[in-house]
């Protein structure tokens, strides 16, 4: 069971695209104030559980200067940073835009909050 946690802990940290903290703060990855919000106000669309999400934005990053390679973007009201991980629904949803004309970054940012 142990094993489990630590492979999907591990999946987790790579959808965002770092390594694990040690909890000191010294190996977090740093963003700006804005970046921290966005990537917190994000949870509220995360399908693995906000409470959760919230909690791996906090051991994963820390405030401090604007982290120029993160990929933030805002569609429809909605912004996000970093890598979405998405469902199969909200693939199919990003497949169906696309198709439809809509470009995969604004279908991406969409789908995700619309699920």
């Amino acid at each position: 069971m142990k094993k489990i946690a630590a492979v999907a802990g591990l999946v987790l940290l790579a959808t965002f695209g770092v390594t694990a903290a040690h909890g000191d703060g010294t190996d977090q990855h740093e963003v700006s104030q804005e970046q921290y919000e966005t990537l917190l106000a994000q949870c509220s669309y995360a399908g693995t559980g906000k409470a959760r999400c919230r909690s791996t934005v906090k051991e994963i990053y820390r405030i401090g200067a604007e982290d120029t390679k993160l990929d933030c973007r805002t569609y429809g009201g909605v912004s996000v940073c970093g890598t979405l991980k998405l469902s199969q629904a909200e693939r199919a949803c990003i497949r169906d835009s696309t198709e439809g004309g809509i470009s995969f970054r604004r279908a991406e940012v969409e789908c995700y909050a619309s699920s």
